[in-house]
């Protein structure tokens, strides 16, 4: 494989750990980072050796990179993903791909007029217990599966987080865009199938901004499988926990590295995961192998778009009172 000229735009948290992935990966060579906020950029910059940019147009311009990792707040999604499509650059976008599924679909557009390629960064595929967890779905060693009960409970609302996350206007949503996206995409990946119907409800009592604080949502999978997603972000026990069970067992997550599977009446026992590279460096190597057409399991446009749907309808369906089809 050939060596890939990359650049990264926005120099947020989870910038850090894609400019480190890129960094360190032996057919990537990082030449540029671009953010508004000028200190920012050069901090982060300084630390790999790379050029700062104030305006990623500028960069992408001058430097031209053959592939651009986008780390931006939600609202600016589609206007950079298809500007650097345009320029030929292929896209890795932050998840949520974009503020709602009409958007998803002008960028995937744009890449397909423009040739390139447009991944979207789910990184729970890229996580050992998920990926455990997909390999006893899809071996039918616990027979069938018949439901997922998935829990995200964290401070949504704390003052770390940036205000522009608490704007609809600019986020797209609250809990639900922002980590529902996560728990929608799990139980897509999980099951191999997309979700088809959505019934929720949301409650707005943040202590800043005008998004969702939490949402209930009953889904179904294109397969017949059911789900709760429960997702809180007011002053509640953190949890971050997904069941799956199925007609000979079940097994429980509880993070990225903890599996356990039980069942027959017998009490869980942990099960160990095999090692696998870091999530970035891992979703960075598929997304090289995608753009040199050989396979990788890169999380395509198309799919990002189908995780936005499903927020979509998760928040019509709220609205509405009533379940929601999606798509």
């Amino acid at each position: 494989m050939r060596t890939y000229k990359a650049a990264v735009i926005g120099a947020g948290i989870i910038a850090k750990a894609h400019m480190k992935a890129l960094h360190e990966n032996e057919n990537t060579s990082l030449t540029a980072l671009a953010d508004i906020v000028a200190a920012r950029a050069g901090a982060l910059a300084a630390d790999y050796g790379v050029t700062p940019y104030d305006d990623y147009r500028r960069m992408v311009l001058t430097e031209r990179p053959d592939i651009v990792v986008i780390t931006l707040p939600h609202f600016l999604h589609k206007e950079a993903a298809i500007w650097c499509a345009e320029q030929g650059c292929h896209v890795l976008l932050e998840k949520p791909m974009a503020m709602n599924a009409a958007e998803c679909a002008d960028i995937n557009a744009a890449a397909e007029r423009c040739g390139v390629v447009i991944a979207v960064g789910h990184m729970q595929h890229y996580f050992p217990s998920v990926i455990r967890a997909r390999q006893i779905v899809e071996s039918g060693q616990l027979g069938k599966l018949i439901m997922i009960n998935d829990k995200r409970h964290h401070f949504y609302f704390s003052a770390e987080r940036p205000a522009w996350f608490l704007d609809r206007s600019r986020s797209g949503g609250g809990i639900v865009r922002n980590i529902g996206s996560h728990s929608l995409d799990k139980v897509q990946w999980l099951t191999g199938s997309a979700v088809t119907k959505v019934k929720a409800d949301l409650t707005y009592f943040g202590e800043r901004g005008d998004v969702d604080g939490s949402g209930l949502m009953y889904v179904q999978t294109a397969s017949g499988v059911p789900a709760v997603i429960s997702l809180c972000g007011y002053h509640n026990v953190s949890v971050n926990e997904t069941e799956l069970l199925f007609t000979g067992g079940q097994l429980k997550m509880g993070g990225q590295n903890s599996l356990w599977i039980g069942g027959n009446d017998r009490a869980y026992e942990q099960v160990k995961l095999a090692e696998h590279l870091e999530p970035f460096a891992a979703q960075w190597s598929d997304m090289l192998q995608a753009i040199a057409g050989l396979g990788g399991t890169v999380t395509s446009g198309a799919y990002g778009q189908s995780v936005a749907a499903a927020v979509d309808a998760a928040y019509l369906s709220h609205e509405t009172g009533t379940e929601q089809l999606v798509g």
